[in-house]
């Protein structure tokens, strides 16, 4: 990719948030002199709305293939580790054939007990790490929250939300006990996600095919959409948590929710007071997370200072700003309705804890949907709240 392309996106999404500014305040300046707009504003709006996140997901993308490392080839990785190669040819002749001889001759020269035949084998580093990295590339959670991972059924936290107490004292004054701080225990189980993808015996056995791409591309894609949905909206049962599912307060177990003032609408002024509600030390590090339509509203804010709200980067891999916070966009916050939870705001690393558990498996299953292979895939993973204060939610009512 070169330099001119990234100047042209640049340079494309700067003259576009222009002519969105310029087409706002037209309806702005309408609505004040008539009490009223044209509806053709906007929907020119919501076409130079598209455009813009057209143009900065082409930005974002480029700096993604910019910056993502080159995985070693098959040759290339006997360089780092004498076994890679071997190992990688193996486990793509369990793929294509079921034949897992090679796998367990060198499992047991490794003294390897982490798979077996029964429970799968474990992927091949390249092609976990493909995985891994396709699910960070495209879900906002998992840039945002802290990660963990682990190799027991449950990471284990201490709970010390509570502070000692104090009191002034004279010389001759007496002194009564204060109050102690506590802790407590909790963990945050994984939780099995699988896959299980299906090609034909004979795409299988085409060399030309490169199976071991085609699982991961597959599982990836599934993987994402099912971690995203659950880290936001999950129930916690039989699957992470999500931050949305927890009641409103601002005691330890609740998240504080922030009301905009208008049924199913949010406003300048309520996204000003949700950002301010958070405390300072999270207030550093804290983003916006909404849907893409809820973004689009957003967008045609301003504040009484008559100055947009909304910024756009115009710098590649950077996100758009919201009063000068990062905005990410996430397709699983609500989108705008009477009551929903459509805007977070928060240190999302220090707020939300995603656990994943080590390795991802596939079990080979040529038998119960001839003439199709399945490739039975799961993984493990676990994501709960663990700092309430760092995480406030804008509700549209």
């Amino acid at each position: 990719m070169s330099l001119s392309d990234i100047t042209e996106q640049v340079t494309a999404l700067g003259h576009a948030w222009e002519q969105f500014k310029h087409v706002n305040d037209a309806r702005l300046g309408e609505i004040e002199r008539k009490g009223a707009a044209d509806p053709l504003y906007m929907e020119h709006l919501s076409r130079i709305s598209d455009a813009l996140d057209n143009t900065k997901g082409r930005l974002d993308r480029i700096e993604t293939v910019v910056s993502r490392p080159a995985l070693p080839e098959i040759g290339e990785s006997k360089a780092y580790d004498p076994t890679a190669g071997a190992y990688r040819k193996a486990f793509l002749t369990y793929l294509r054939k079921g034949m897992d001889a090679g796998l367990e001759a060198l499992q047991t020269k490794a003294l390897l007990v982490g798979s077996d035949p029964e429970g799968g084998y474990l992927v091949t580093p390249a092609m976990s790490q493909r995985i891994v990295t396709a699910i960070f590339e495209t879900s906002p959670i998992r840039k945002l929250a802290a990660v963990e991972t682990i190799s027991t059924d449950a990471l284990e936290l201490i709970d010390d939300h509570t502070s000692a107490a104090a009191g002034w004292t004279a010389e001759t004054c007496a002194v009564s006990d204060s109050a102690n701080p506590t802790v407590a225990k909790r963990n945050i189980p994984v939780h099995e996600l699988y896959a299980q993808p299906k090609a034909t015996q004979k795409l299988v056995d085409d060399a030309a095919i490169d199976i071991e791409s085609w699982i991961a591309g597959k599982v990836a894609d599934i993987f994402a959409r099912m971690e995203n949905s659950a880290f936001v909206g999950g129930t916690g049962v039989g699957q992470p948590r999500g931050f949305l599912t927890y009641p409103a307060g601002t005691a330890w177990g609740q998240v504080q929710q922030i009301g905009s003032g208008s049924s199913g609408n949010v406003t300048a002024d309520s996204l000003i007071t949700l950002f301010y509600s958070l405390k300072d030390a999270y207030m550093k590090r804290a983003s916006f997370l909404m849907n893409r339509a809820v973004i689009a509203q957003v967008r045609l804010l301003k504040a009484t200072t008559n100055q947009y709200l909304w910024q756009p980067s115009l710098t590649a891999g950077s996100p758009d700003t919201l009063l000068g916070v990062p905005v990410y966009m996430a397709a699983d916050m609500p989108v705008a309705a009477a009551g929903s939870l459509s805007v977070a705001v928060g240190d999302f690393a220090q707020a939300y804890q995603i656990v994943d558990r080590q390795g991802i498996a596939i079990l080979r299953d040529p038998f119960t949907d001839k003439p199709f292979v399945k490739f039975y895939t799961t993984k493990r993973v676990g994501g709960d709240v663990v700092n309430f204060d760092a995480v406030k939610l804008l509700s549209l009512a």
